[in-house]
Order: C-alpha cells, then sequence, then structure tokens
C-alpha cells in the first residue's frame, strides 16, 4: 500500500474511532430522537436550509464511514421531514455515501483483492457485467444483507459505479419509506422492531426475489443455448 493509500486509511480509522471514543452513539437512539422531536423540529423550522443540507452530510458521513446508526437517522427524518420528504433526502444522504464507501473501497484494497482473488474473481465478474443492477437490487431489497457488507462487497468486484449507484438508489427507495412511515408517527413505536415486522421482511423479499428473476432466466436462457 503506498503513502497516500495509507494516509487516507489512516484518517478513516481515526474518524471512526473517535466517533466510538467520543460515544457518538449514543445520540442515535429511540430514546434520544423522542427527547430531542420538538427541538429538532424548531431548528428546522428555523433554519431549513441549514438543517437539511446538515442532515443530508450527517447521514453521507455515517453511511461512507459504515457507522452504526441509518435506521435511526432514516425515522429521525420521517419525524422531522415527513414520510415523503423524509424519504427523498434518507435516499439522497444513504446514496452518496454509499457511493463514496464504494470508492474508498476500490481504490484502497481493489488492488489487492485482484492480485490474491483475481481468478475467483473472474466468473463473478462477467456475472455482474451482465445483470450486476439484479443482483444488486436483490442484495439492497433483502433484509438479510447489512448495508454496509453490500458497499464494501460490491467495490471489490468490477462492477461498474454507474450500475452500483442505480442499483443502490432503486433498491434502498422502499425501506426508506418503511422507516421515514414510521418515523413520521414516532410516538407509537416504542422499538426498532416494531418497524420491521416479519409481513414487511416478507415484502422486501419478495421484491428482491421479483428483482433478481431476469437474472436467473438469463443464465438458464444462456446455458440451454450455449452462450
Amino acid at each position: 500500500m503506498n503513502k497516500k493509500k495509507l494516509a487516507l486509511l489512516t484518517v478513516l480509522v481515526l474518524l471512526i474511532a473517535a466517533f466510538f471514543a467520543l460515544d457518538l452513539k449514543r445520540f442515535l437512539t429511540l430514546e434520544s430522537l423522542k427527547v430531542n422531536q420538538a427541538a429538532l423540529a424548531r431548528l428546522h423550522a428555523e433554519h431549513r436550509l441549514a438543517f437539511v443540507t446538515a442532515f443530508v452530510a450527517i447521514y453521507v458521513i455515517q453511511t461512507a464511514l459504515s457507522l452504526p446508526g441509518a435506521a435511526l437517522l432514516s425515522l429521525a427524518a420521517g419525524a422531522v421531514f415527513g414520510a415523503v420528504m423524509g424519504t427523498v433526502y434518507a435516499v439522497i444522504g444513504a446514496t452518496i455515501g454509499a457511493i463514496l464507501a464504494f470508492i474508498l473501497t476500490r481504490y484502497l484494497f481493489r488492488d489487492a483483492a485482484e492480485k490474491k482473488f483475481g481468478n475467483r474473481l473472474e466468473g463473478l465478474n462477467r456475472e455482474l457485467e451482465k445483470s450486476g443492477v439484479n443482483y444488486l437490487l436483490f442484495l439492497r431489497l433483502v433484509p438479510v444483507f447489512p448495508f454496509f457488507l453490500i458497499n464494501l462487497g460490491a467495490a471489490m468486484t468490477a462492477m461498474p459505479i454507474r450500475t452500483f449507484i442505480i442499483g443502490t438508489f432503486i433498491g434502498i427507495i422502499p425501506g426508506g419509506f418503511v422507516y421515514c412511515n414510521a418515523g413520521a408517527s414516532l410516538a407509537s413505536i416504542s422499538s426498532m422492531s416494531d418497524i420491521a415486522s416479519p409481513r414487511v421482511l416478507g415484502s422486501f423479499a419478495l421484491l428482491g426475489i421479483f428483482a433478481i428473476v431476469p437474472a436467473i432466466y438469463k443464465k438458464i436462457r444462456g446455458k440451454v443455448t450455449g452462450n
């Protein structure tokens, strides 16, 4: 790893370490959001543009550094901005943050991954070139796969950044709306498990299956026709 990459990696590690050392996670709890909801709404009413900009920036940083708290930030977006605009701001912040995480990971680790796993990645990279959006949509929609791991894992492949952006932006809208819509009725939520009910998770899984069906069809058809 060259000096530029090492310096960048050091900065990122220090930022992540500072988050935990300062215990900033204590502000990203359901209880804290409920206590501060009125104050946040007042700040938004008094300084709309600055507040929205700050919120999106915080979401970007949280996602880019793969820090905990994304679900809580989406709840906060719904609680302060409402379900629709909250979803807009949350999706924008999460998408930009995911893009930064993708770029940083690819810049720092892709060369090393290719040297170590180059032959094993060839088949995967060919699949991603053909049906990358379908696979990414499946991963984004099915709630089994952690958001930050998808960002990091995709960066280690040859997935084009355009495919990553499209798949991420579209794929996180349903989940983002669910959390923002729940945040708009914050008083009725007693725990995070109230949001991610089995019925909601099942719906996401179904959407994910629909997203990957075209890729599976192409693969089967290719084997049948010998292409």
